[in-house]
Order: C-alpha cells, then sequence, then structure tokens
C-alpha cells in the first residue's frame, strides 16, 4: 500500500507533486538562488546555510540544515540537468561524520505550468532502505509547506487529483 502523500515503486522512489500559486520562473529560481533556497529549505525549525549552489550541468552544490538544537547536517552532490525553467537534475548525498557520503541519490524536479501557476513534481530515486525514503518523504514535504510560504501562496499542498 502506498502513502497518497509518497507515491512509491519497487526502484524505491520518492515522489511528491505541489501545486503552487506562482508562475515556473519563480519556483525554479527558488530553486537556483542561494538565498532563496535558504529561506524555505529543510523541515520546519531548521535553518538552511549554503556552501556552494552552482546551478550548470556539472556545476556543486553544498548546504547545511541546522537542526532545532544546533545539530548540523550536511548535504551535498552535482547538477546534472538545469533547463530554466522546467527542470532540474542532480545527485544528494549526505555527508557523514566520519567524512563520507551517504548513498547518493538523484533529485529530478519538473515544473510544468498549471491554471495560472506551477505544478512542481518531485522525484528522487535510488534510495538504499525505506526507512531512508520515509524520512525524506517527511523531510521534503516539511521543507515544500515552507516553500509554499516563501512563494506567498497556500496551494503547496500535495495534489491528489
Amino acid at each position: 500500500m502506498t502513502n497518497p502523500e509518497t507515491d512509491t515503486d519497487n526502484t524505491r522512489d520518492l515522489v511528491l507533486v505541489r501545486k503552487f500559486d506562482a508562475p515556473c520562473d519563480l519556483v525554479f529560481r527558488a530553486w537556483t538562488d542561494p538565498k532563496a533556497l535558504a529561506r524555505w529549505c529543510g523541515p520546519h525549525g531548521f535553518k538552511a546555510v549554503g556552501d556552494k549552489l552552482e546551478a550548470w550541468p556539472g556545476g556543486r552544490h553544498r548546504a547545511c540544515l541546522i537542526a532545532p538544537d544546533g545539530e548540523e547536517h550536511w548535504v551535498g552532490g552535482k547538477y546534472i540537468e538545469v533547463e530554466p525553467p522546467h527542470r532540474l537534475v542532480f545527485t544528494h548525498a549526505w555527508e557523514t561524520a566520519t567524512g563520507e557520503n551517504s548513498p547518493e541519490t538523484v533529485v529530478t524536479i519538473t515544473f510544468k505550468d498549471s491554471g495560472g501557476g506551477t505544478e512542481m513534481t518531485f522525484r528522487q530515486s535510488g534510495f538504499d532502505s525505506a526507512s531512508s525514503l520515509e524520512g525524506h518523504g517527511d523531510g521534503w514535504s516539511q521543507s515544500f509547506e515552507r516553500l509554499s510560504l516563501f512563494l506567498g501562496t497556500e496551494s503547496g499542498r500535495p495534489d491528489h487529483a
């Protein structure tokens, strides 16, 4: 049985669809502008601090999500595709305390014009466990609630249509 908020399949993909009352270029920019991304990225109560955001194919990204208790969670990867304002593809891996990276996943985000706003489809592929997929689903869902507030909309809720 799948969760309507985290549609999964046998390859352990996380799929989240959101609609925003904002144009594609604005939603796309929220993902690629370091100052914008820092204002909404991360679960509730977390602070995002960017270290690097090179939004072009082959460019790197790295940021720290700081938990309410001060614990730091570093994440990074490489951009594979950047097609403004309709598509982003990048790798995603957490840095562990030992300096190694967690298993790498691939994030694909598409932005489609929809009724004067944007339908964003987020897919993260390649999880090594169901628990990792579930944790990321919770974190991204909270981030997208924050993204909706950042964009000044109330429509960032899951699309169940």
